[in-house]
């Protein structure tokens, strides 16, 4: 019923806050259940892109993107753990996606 669905995520808050890991819990499940998932890291939730728990839900679909702008900000590496991008982006996976929540 749900498979094939798209939903939007947006996580701003630091690795270690709890809205980080909710955002990455719902994120799993929704993988478990078909959907697809659009996960953007901005502000301080970039220094999470090489989270072992962001990884691993790569391997299982997740499309993981990434505020180059915030990266740059926190002296963060680019890198091929996310796609790296922009406000724009961010503003299509709003528009095309089923649903769409922020953990802040």
């Amino acid at each position: 019923m749900l498979r094939g669905k798209k939903l939007g995520v947006l996580l701003s808050t630091p690795p270690g806050h709890p809205n980080f890991g909710r955002g990455l819990c719902l994120a799993e499940a929704a993988l478990r259940e078909g959907i697809d998932v659009y996960l953007y890291c901005i502000h301080d939730a970039v220094a999470g892109i090489g989270n072992e728990q962001l990884r691993d839900l790569k391997t299982r679909g997740l499309k993981l993107f990434a505020c180059a702008y915030g990266a740059q900000r926190r002296d963060l590496a680019l890198s091929e753990q996310a796609t790296f991008s922009g406000l724009t982006i961010l503003s299509e996976i709003i528009a095309c996606t089923d649903r769409f929540l922020s953990f802040n």
